[in-house]
């Protein structure tokens, strides 16, 4: 706000590539957070929930959202309470690693629940909202 008005003469190609610069940067930094899903069946067996926990664990410790999903087939829909608590024993498993994004919603013949990781690589230490049921 200087008096008289001061202008300032510039090369604006220059300026134009030190923005493009600055803006590759930020973009290097940034973490793109990406969905991996782990689908099970409610009837699941011990050793493939065991393979399913260590997925999980691993995704999370990358920091990548989890999308479990237990598939339902036919009849079994009727009974979503056995899905319900595949998806309650994985959450135990991986409780802490991870909070519940979105809790055990059935939609269809699946039961999908959204796990976050607690803290990502990256991330600003602020951690996403956690719902009780």
């Amino acid at each position: 706000m200087a008096r008289p008005p001061v202008c300032r003469i510039m090369d604006y190609g220059k300026y134009k590539y030190e923005q493009s610069k600055r803006d590759r940067e930020a973009r290097k930094k940034q973490k793109v957070v990406t969905i991996k899903e782990v689908k099970m069946r409610p009837n699941i067996e011990d050793h493939d929930f065991d393979v399913r926990r260590r997925q999980t664990e691993e995704f999370l410790k990358d920091g990548d959202k989890i999308k479990a999903t237990i598939m339902f087939r036919g009849r079994e829909v009727v009974h979503s309470e056995l899905g319900k608590v595949v998806l309650d024993r994985l959450l135990d498993a991986v409780k802490d690693l991870c909070i519940v994004e979105r809790p055990a919603k059935l939609e269809g013949k699946n039961m999908i629940m959204i796990l976050a990781p607690k803290s990502a690589p990256g991330d600003t230490g602020k951690p996403a909202q956690q719902v009780s049921e």
